[in-house]
């Protein structure tokens, strides 16, 4: 009965992190969750939301969004050098374009990635790759959204993370009109 019990609440709790919203709010942009991608609750309260998307051999990424206020949260430069600083033996690039009202600047980086909390111990990830953006807003302060796992994942998720930031900052603040980025 026990067993029973026990799938039934993994079954219901792995519906619950899937479900989550298909639109939500960080900062002044509104974001639109791709329908394959998972809703996760958070590991951090620094982290206004999380998502999940999904690969190959139950390999996945982690996407993580973050939103601190005006003239918080370090700055778009500092933020790049210390996401760049969590990889190793890699390429990095950074480039900065514009869309509606919004300076969104894309990073990429790949190797090993040091995971884990900035001045805590680290566990080295190899062939892992980053994919980030910065939206900027000087009024509601930055958003900053980084994507991180398997090399291989990243790249395959890599569209529908870049379709779902430029939707978000052309449609900066407007819930509904963000279509979702796998349309």
């Amino acid at each position: 009965m026990k067993f029973i019990l026990l799938v039934l609440l993994l079954a219901v709790s792995d519906l619950l992190f899937a479900v989550g919203p298909v639109e939500f709010q960080v900062g002044a942009f509104t974001f639109a969750r791709p329908d394959d991608w998972k809703w996760i609750i958070p590991a951090s309260t620094m982290r206004k939301a999380q998502l999940e998307a999904p690969g190959t051999n139950q390999e996945k990424a982690e996407i993580t969004f973050f939103h601190f206020g005006p003239g918080q949260g370090g700055g778009v430069q500092a933020n790049i050098d210390r996401w760049f600083g969590q990889f190793q033996g890699g390429p990095t690039s950074k480039k900065e374009v514009t869309e509606g009202r919004t300076r969104i600047f894309y990073v990429q980086a790949s190797g090993t990635f040091q995971s884990g909390m900035p001045g805590g111990p680290t566990t080295p990830m190899t062939n892992y790759a980053l994919l980030g953006a910065i939206l900027t807003d000087e009024e509601s302060g930055d958003v900053f959204v980084k994507m991180t796992g398997p090399a291989a994942v990243v790249e395959s998720a890599s569209g529908l993370f870049n379709t779902m930031i430029t939707r978000s900052a052309a449609t900066r603040g407007e819930p509904g009109l963000v279509p979702p980025a796998d349309q």
